[in-house]
């Protein structure tokens, strides 16, 4: 039988139509993608990836005419490279290269519509997840980016040359306005930079969003009085709509304070729109990850938090929730020096061993302050700092609210266990070999810090990550 002709009407193969293409080579002003394909039993990997590289651009399940009535060529995506995954049967990497001219000049929502719109529930594949992206320059910069950025924010807060500490106000749900400003006040007095409100603490019948800015704000400037040092509260904005959101940022401004909040889950949209609002009122804007994990989590099916990062720095938030590796949260180590490097540096060059599989150039675009947060306390301080760096914001909720002495003793603690850990590292000494004797030795001439190793000390939660990088080691000679 002879190949049908591309025009001819019916079903053709994605492949056939031209979604494939080994021997494309992208352009610099392309957008790439590498996904993740576990094609139904019986389906080729070749054409399950160019179906990916189809539906997710131009291609229906069938020949359609109008396809003549456009360059089809120039706005189809195209499959360039298949391979399969080391030691996973049955799943294969599908990089797709997508035109420019296909999206509109900064917009996330429209970014993912087209990448991940309907293409995650087509039949003929089993499981899809979006490994990674590429952003071209010529499309970073079409977006505003970070608000403020790591350099301008430490410039905000008059504080360098160490982490940030931060704490999440427990119980999150519950206390009264009062109550809760007086946890806020505490954990700042204590020696914290930033307390936060949590993913779920909007404006519920036992606090109202006004209420629990005014205290809290009291508790901020209050602590701000006594200490000399600049603090803030993460004042969750999230709301039923923009409009409320707007009015709850702008209260915040008003009170004076230095950075509002919002949830991932109130869209793409919602968060550019606030992004551009924090740059216009000088505003720093965190961001907690709520919900990710429905979607980022799993190996196969879904989207890697790496490209969450990606869009969160387009977006244009201030900080953004990105792991801890030591806490309670999913978070391989490996994979998140990826999220971190994505979010901090300048140009993150591809390393599959950290999940990364394309070279990304940020073309002067700020980076994003990393947050880890998440069953973190004292007796960790060493590792947090060997692993994830100076440009990062350690919070501790428990191991702050829980501390046996109160929320000051808790704040207390943390920021000893901190500065001792960050005077070692700058005298040379090996954070992961004498982290522990050096937080010992802060211990002996400090009774919050001696209380809270005694107290958390020994806890751990060892678990395997469940997102590893697929990269192999190979022999060397």
């Amino acid at each position: 039988m002879t190949e049908p002709d591309r025009w001819d009407p019916g079903v053709h193969s994605y492949a056939s139509m031209g979604y494939y293409d080994a021997d494309y080579r992208p352009k610099d002003t392309d957008v790439l993608a590498v996904f993740r394909v576990t094609p139904q039993p019986g389906v080729d990997p070749v054409e399950a990836a160019a179906a990916v590289a189809g539906e997710s651009s131009t291609a229906t399940w069938t020949v359609v005419w109008t396809d003549r009535l456009t360059t089809h060529t120039h706005y189809q995506a195209k499959c360039y490279r298949v391979d399969p995954v080391p030691g996973r049967e049955g799943e294969h990497l599908a990089y797709v290269a997508y035109d420019i001219d296909l999206f509109e000049e900064g917009s996330i929502a429209n970014l993912t519509s087209s990448i991940i719109g309907n293409v995650f529930g087509f039949k003929p594949l089993k499981a899809l997840r979006l490994e990674d992206m590429r952003i071209p320059v010529a499309y970073v910069k079409t977006f505003q980016g970070p608000a403020h950025g790591i350099v301008m924010e430490r410039e905000i807060l008059n504080k360098f040359g160490r982490p940030l500490l931060g704490a999440t106000v427990k119980p999150k749900l519950g206390l009264s306005a009062r109550n809760y400003g007086r946890v806020v006040y505490e954990a700042c007095r204590g020696g914290l930079d930033f307390t936060k409100d949590d993913e779920n603490i909007n404006s519920q019948p036992f606090m109202r969003w006004r209420d629990r800015f005014l205290y809290a704000m009291e508790g901020v400037n209050r602590a701000m009085a006594q200490t000399g040092e600049i603090k803030g509260h993460y004042l969750n904005i999230t709301a039923a709509t923009v409009e409320d959101m707007y009015e709850r940022a702008e209260f915040a401004k008003e009170l004076g304070s230095v950075v509002v909040m919002m949830d991932l889950t109130v869209g793409y949209s919602a968060m550019q729109s606030m992004a551009h609002w924090a740059r216009r009122n000088s505003v720093l804007l965190h961001l907690h990850r709520a919900g990710h994990s429905t979607y980022t989590r799993q190996k196969t099916h879904g989207v890697s938090f790496r490209v969450i990062a990606k869009w969160s720095r387009l977006i244009g938030v201030d900080h953004v929730h990105a792991g801890t590796i030591v806490g309670k949260l999913e978070g391989d180590p490996a994979t998140t020096k990826g999220f971190y490097d994505t979010l901090r540096l300048g140009h993150v060059p591809a390393e599959h061993g950290n999940g990364i599989y394309f070279d990304q150039d940020w073309a002067s675009l700020p980076g994003v302050m990393p947050v880890a947060s998440g069953g973190i306390h004292a007796g960790q301080m060493h590792q947090l700092v060997d692993l994830l760096g100076e440009d990062v914001i350690l919070q501790f909720g428990g191991g702050t609210i829980g501390h046996p002495l109160g929320v000051a003793a808790g704040a207390e603690a943390n920021r000893v266990a901190l500065e001792a850990v960050v005077k070692a590292r700058n005298e040379g000494r090996n954070l992961l070999k004498e982290g522990p004797d050096i937080l010992r030795s802060a211990a002996q001439r400090n009774r919050p810090l001696e209380v809270a190793l005694a107290t958390w000390g020994d806890v751990t939660f060892d678990y395997a990550a469940t997102d590893a990088p697929d990269a192999v080691p190979t022999a060397s000679v």
